[in-house]
């Protein structure tokens, strides 16, 4: 489980919400109507739902982000949950999710499913996460450090679906697809003076859990090495993200 620094998450990786922004005008929240926003992070986008007029609950799996979000957003509901095993009393009129779908990869099926549940029928299912070859760069980066010293290849914690993979799964479990995008984002990391170590740290720090500080070091110096021909600019560092971007409808 990775241990979120919302700190962090809000500052140097503050572009995840800039960037979400377009997502808000997909769903085009009316006022009065019952949004959930799943994966909701410190609430940057629950509050602009919610300054729209509509009655949102923040749901996200990190405490930390919880915390930091009823903090700076009073007036807005946020709970602890699991995008897994979530369950709601009331029908919503839409589900919202932002760069947080692909970190419940544990079963996403069942993930389409609890939103589903949490929908009435007509419900709309408005949603932005990394696609199939999002991160391709750093990842390869980082299995090949792995591979170099000799560590188990590294099982990385994200659900990256093909655009047929997603829309299948979505139509299987009850719903109806508008609209689907894939598309590139670069996106600058601009607050990571230590480039790719930096956003492996922040994303994939599970998986240097119970390694030695001075082996961490050395992987984290080749994994710059290895992203440094594909990723680092005379500008700095970017990320190879590629974005999935859907808005469906419950039957």
């Amino acid at each position: 489980m990775t241990r979120w620094n919302a700190r962090a998450y809000d500052s140097s990786f503050g572009y995840v919400s800039p960037q979400g922004a377009p997502l808000v005008e997909l769903l085009d929240p009316q006022p009065g109507e019952h949004v959930l926003d799943l994966g909701c992070g410190t609430g940057v986008l629950t509050a602009e739902i919610a300054a729209r007029g509509a009655r949102v609950l923040g749901i996200d799996g990190s405490t930390a982000m919880i915390e930091k979000a009823l903090a700076q957003h009073p007036g807005i509901d946020f709970i602890v949950g699991d995008g897994h095993d979530f369950s709601v009393v009331q029908a919503y009129d839409a589900v919202f999710s932002n760069a947080a779908l692909h970190w419940m990869s544990r079963d996403p099926r069942t993930v389409v499913a609890n939103v589903r549940e949490a929908l009435r029928p007509g419900g709309r299912f408005v949603a932005e996460m990394g696609g199939a070859g999002n991160c391709a760069e750093l990842t390869a980066a980082l299995s090949t450090a792995w591979r170099e010293y000799g560590l188990r290849e590294p099982e990385l914690p994200w659900y990256f679906p093909t655009p047929a993979e997603h829309s299948r799964l979505l139509e299987e479990e009850g719903f109806v697809v508008r609209l689907l995008e894939n598309f590139d984002r670069p996106t600058p990391l601009d607050e990571c003076p230590g480039g790719a170590a930096d956003w492996v740290r922040m994303y994939a720090g599970s998986l240097l859990e119970g390694l030695p500080a001075d082996l961490v070091d050395a992987l984290l110096r080749r994994v710059n090495e290895l992203a440094a021909p594909a990723l680092r600019r005379e500008t700095g560092w970017m990320a190879d993200y590629v974005r999935l971007r859907f808005a469906a409808v419950r039957r």
